[in-house]
């Protein structure tokens, strides 16, 4: 079986110079997963992954001080140059940021530039080209096979929560609210992320998620979006690869690709949903109720969802 070889782009920043990106998603070395090869650096791939990469955007017109500064200027992005000579119906667009109304334009515009360069493009919603589920890709400094293989982690704590203190949409702002509510209302979890309020007492920032989520029985996954059928992020997967049940807030993506019983609903972010969460983590009964299913779902995300798993369907039948 030849291996081909798949590079990537993207407008995240801290992936720009990322060689090993998703090599731990895979039990091989070197990014191997059945017939490809993530390489995101390649000179010469033989399939091109364009990951939430923002095209230039159309500029408003020119004041005589944007004039004055041109030479200032960054130089026009060469769309070709980027492609690397990978013919179109070899190039993948994935838009992986959900559509919040503060960014639908330039979503749709990301997808009409998309459609001039590459053969598939997707993102999670109903106006994308083909709009489809975002597989899976995780955030924990952990190999293929310790996730795999591991025991279950021991579990000393009921419940944590990692978030961030963006505000930018008002989802985000939304989520900070009920962040508020919830610690207001003397509800017992502990809580991690960067750039939170000022208000907000938190246990500080993390440099590995999984130590902030493999000791808890429980883990809350808050999306930022859950108003369509396709949006569902890492949140949920991180948190069952920890071996948490996740008390999940998101569209109902999550139900259509993991089993019954993996995680939990929560209802609402007001006082039905702060009740929620007191009720279940005041004992790990429910934990314990959905180990079995936890366990199918770690699998399901590993194997099936897994980003490399869908890179090697669509370059088998595009090879």
């Amino acid at each position: 079986m030849t291996i081909k070889t798949v590079g990537m782009i993207s407008s995240y920043s801290g992936l720009a110079k990322t060689r090993d990106w998703l090599w731990q998603q895979t039990p091989h070395s070197f990014g191997i997963w059945d017939n490809i090869q993530m390489l995101k650096i390649a000179e010469k791939p033989d399939f091109l992954l364009l990951y939430q990469f923002d095209f230039p955007q159309p500029s408003p017109q020119a004041s005589w001080l944007d004039i004055v500064r041109k030479r200032q200027q960054k130089p026009e992005i060469n769309i070709e140059s980027l492609l690397c000579g990978v013919p179109k119906e070899r190039i993948i667009y994935f838009l992986r940021e959900p559509p919040l109304d503060e960014i639908v334009e330039i979503s749709k515009r990301n997808y009409q530039e998309a459609q001039k360069y590459c053969g598939h493009v997707s993102g999670p919603d109903d106006f994308a080209p083909n709009p489809d589920y975002m597989p899976a890709i995780w955030y924990h400094a952990k190999s293929f096979e310790d996730l795999n293989e591991m025991p279950i982690p021991e579990k000393i704590a009921p419940c944590s929560w990692i978030t961030s203190g963006i505000n930018r949409t008002a989802n985000h702002r939304q989520r900070l609210d009920f962040l508020k509510s919830l610690q207001a209302s003397g509800t017992k979890f502990d809580l991690y992320g960067r750039d939170l309020p000022a208000w907000s007492p938190t246990k500080g920032e993390l440099g590995h998620k999984w130590h902030g989520m493999a000791p808890y029985y429980y883990n809350l996954a808050i999306e930022n979006y859950a108003e369509n059928s396709w949006y569902v992020s890492e949140k949920l997967w991180d948190s069952l690869l920890a071996w948490c049940l996740p008390i999940y807030y998101g569209g109902p993506a999550a139900d259509k690709l993991l089993p019954p019983g993996s995680f939990l609903r929560l209802p609402s972010l007001d006082e039905k949903g702060i009740a929620y969460i007191q009720e279940v983590t005041a004992t790990p009964d429910a934990w314990y109720a959905a180990k079995d299913a936890i366990a199918e779902a770690r699998q399901i995300i590993l194997r099936k969802l897994n980003l490399l798993n869908w890179l090697s369907n669509f370059v088998a039948e595009h090879s």
